[in-house]
Parts: structure tokens; C-alpha cells; sequence
């Protein structure tokens, strides 16, 4: 099996079983990004316990790649420390954006790598990084309403 098809499998497997899917309480920010190019649409709670992330629960419409990315982003950054996971999402955002030539950190990224593969598709980049955004502004308004 090639790594191209493991990769598939990963996105597809969690787009069949999301992570973390359904909005939950209680939450401390929500917001609503939506992708005008494809359609795909991401309504996401965060719930933060001091500077841990509590909780990130989400509803999603869209292609497989924007869900099962959201639900991989889920998996990773709950129960971890914000500076932590905002460094990921840096770490994700430069893997999309380098064409396929960035080498992931499979310790950090972990399912996350699946989508090195996407960055090679301009136009399925903004796919993988909505849930990624949508959970990057929610920790930033939700720290803000903690403030």
C-alpha cells in the first residue's frame, strides 16, 4: 500500500466516523466560517478550562476533506495547552500552504499528515484549513471573553 492511499484511507475514515461532531455545552466562543468557493460550512464551540482547551465540538456540511480535517483538528488540540495548539495550527497551515514540498511532523500532526497531499491542490487547500481557522478564531474570542 502507498502512502498516497493511507492517506486517503485516514480522510476517509474520518470523514465516515467524524470525531467530536455535534455541538456541545457548554462553550465560551462559537463561530460560523463558511468557504463561498465549494460550499463548505463549519459551526464550531470551543471550551476553554484556564489556558487548556476543555472542549471543540462542531457541525460541518461539506466536501471530505474539510470534515474529516476538522474532525483530525478536533482529535489533536482537545485537552491540550492553547500556546500548544496554536503552534499546530501554525504548523498545519505552513504544511498547506507549501505545495506538497513541506515534510510534516508526523509526532505533532499525527492523522493531520494525511493532508500533506491536499496542499499539492490550491484549490482544496482552503478545504482542509476551514476547521483549522474556525477553532484558531473561536480560542482567540473565547480568550477574549475570559479577559
Amino acid at each position: 500500500m502507498k502512502v498516497e492511499d493511507l492517506y486517503q484511507e485516514i480522510i476517509l475514515d474520518h470523514y465516515r466516523s467524524k470525531h467530536h461532531s455535534g455541538l456541545r455545552e457548554p462553550y465560551d466562543a462559537e463561530v460560523h466560517h463558511v468557504n463561498p468557493t465549494c460550499g463548505d460550512e463549519v459551526r464550531l464551540r470551543v471550551h476553554l478550562d484556564g489556558d487548556t482547551v476543555a472542549d471543540v465540538s462542531y457541525e460541518a456540511v461539506g466536501c471530505s476533506i474539510s470534515q474529516a480535517s476538522t474532525s483530525v483538528m478536533t482529535d489533536l488540540v482537545i485537552g491540550n495547552d492553547i500556546t500548544h495548539d496554536l503552534n499546530l495550527y501554525e504548523e498545519f497551515l505552513t504544511m498547506m500552504q507549501g505545495k506538497g514540498q513541506i515534510e510534516p511532523d508526523e509526532e505533532r500532526l499525527e492523522d493531520g499528515v494525511a493532508f500533506a497531499g491536499v496542499a499539492k491542490f490550491p484549490a482544496r487547500v482552503k478545504c482542509a484549513l476551514i476547521g483549522w481557522s474556525a477553532f484558531r478564531d473561536a480560542v482567540m474570542r473565547a480568550q477574549t471573553v475570559s479577559s
